[in-house]
C-alpha cells in the first residue's frame, strides 16, 4: 500500500488557476499509472486526467486545454495544473495510484465569485 497526500486546493474565482500536488510515500511514479479524479456534491467520482510511465497524458473532454497533469519522479509527486477554472470544476479532487488501488484524502477545489 502507498500513502498519497494531496494539497493545493482552495477557493478561486472563475477564470483563475490552481495547482494541485500529490506526494507518494515511496517511489512509485515511474512504475504505476497516476491519476486525478474529482467528485462533486451529488455526483459520482470521475476520472479527470491520468499519466502512465512513459506515456502521454490523458484528459476527460471537459478539461482538455485547461488542465495539465505532470509528474516529478525525483519528488514522488504528481501535479494537476488547472487554468481557466469554471464553477463546474468545483469538487473534491483525489489522487490515485493505478486507477483506484490507493487513494489520497482529497483536496477541496471551489470555483466561485
Amino acid at each position: 500500500q502507498v500513502q498519497l497526500v494531496e494539497s493545493g486546493g482552495g477557493l478561486v474565482q472563475p477564470g483563475g488557476s490552481l495547482r494541485l500536488s500529490c506526494t507518494a510515500s515511496r517511489s512509485i511514479l515511474s512504475i504505476y499509472i497516476m491519476g486525478w479524479y474529482r467528485q462533486a456534491p451529488g455526483k459520482q467520482r470521475e476520472l479527470v486526467a491520468y499519466i502512465a510511465p512513459g506515456g502521454s497524458p490523458n484528459y476527460v473532454d471537459s478539461v482538455k486545454g485547461r488542465f495539465t497533469i505532470s509528474r516529478d519522479n525525483a519528488k514522488n509527486t504528481v501535479y494537476l495544473q488547472m487554468n481557466s477554472l469554471k464553477p463546474e470544476d468545483t469538487a473534491i479532487y483525489y489522487c490515485s495510484r493505478n486507477m483506484g488501488a490507493d487513494w489520497g484524502q482529497g483536496t477541496q477545489v471551489t470555483v466561485s465569485s
